[in-house]
């Protein structure tokens, strides 16, 4: 005990002198849930996906599917209904180490801002709590724009709220929908946010807003060109 605190105090002071990345900070993150968990679940991603946004399973049937910031967990697993479920995120080289070759998805690594998908490429577009962890909101936006079809759809959560921090350094308001200009929104809702921040469990709750942080979640429909 008395190591694992000295070897505690010992990395603080490491970070305080050369602070880790964003990439590190995530990494460190996913680590510590490993050792918390084992290997990562996903059976919450369909619940996540469909009654979240008041859809079912079937609305994905047939859809090429892109999830922004995906993270390690599979968040596609459940989706086999679709006719192709791809993961973007920056750190799946390094997300490799927790066992996603495993998943039955196809993995990405790029950052938001630089897709390499060409146009129209995909029917349905989903960033879940990710936008306030791009380095740059507007590229991102224009982003999954440029590779969503004409009619395709946007499932997007954010957290407002909340200030920025290293790795989530941009501050989102309610009027963040405004900035998707070639979408048409058709379904929102807000939530609070727990005392322990368990956002997921926040929504499942219907947790109401007051004050504070927030969570916006919203389906949005992209515009004909």
């Amino acid at each position: 005990m008395a190591f694992t605190r000295v070897r505690d105090l010992a990395g603080r002071a490491y970070d305080r002198a050369f602070p880790p990345s964003k990439g590190e900070h995530e990494t460190r993150y996913w680590r510590g849930r490993v050792r918390e968990e084992g290997t990562l679940g996903n059976a919450h991603y369909q619940g996540v996906f469909t009654t979240h946004f008041d859809l079912g399973a079937d609305f994905f049937a047939g859809r090429r599917v892109l999830d922004i910031g995906c993270g390690p967990r599979g968040s596609l697993e459940w989706a086999h209904m679709a006719a192709e479920r791809v993961g973007l995120d920056p750190l799946t080289d390094t997300y490799r180490e927790f066992g996603i070759d495993r998943h039955k998805m196809r993995y990405v690594t790029a950052p938001a801002e630089k897709m390499p998908f060409e146009a129209s490429s995909f029917d349905v577009v989903t960033c879940l709590n990710a936008l306030d962890h791009v380095d740059d909101l507007e590229d991102t936006i224009a982003e999954l724009t440029r590779v969503a079809a004409d009619g395709a759809t946007l499932l997007v959560m954010v957290e407002t709220g909340h200030p920025a921090t290293s790795t989530e350094p941009q501050e989102l308001t309610w009027d963040i929908l405004d900035r998707f200009v070639e979408w048409d929104v058709t379904w929102t809702r807000r939530n609070g946010v727990r005392d322990d921040h368990q956002l997921y469990q926040s929504i499942d709750e219907d947790i109401p807003y007051r004050t504070g942080p927030g969570l916006l979640r919203a389906r949005l429909v992209r515009k004909s060109r």
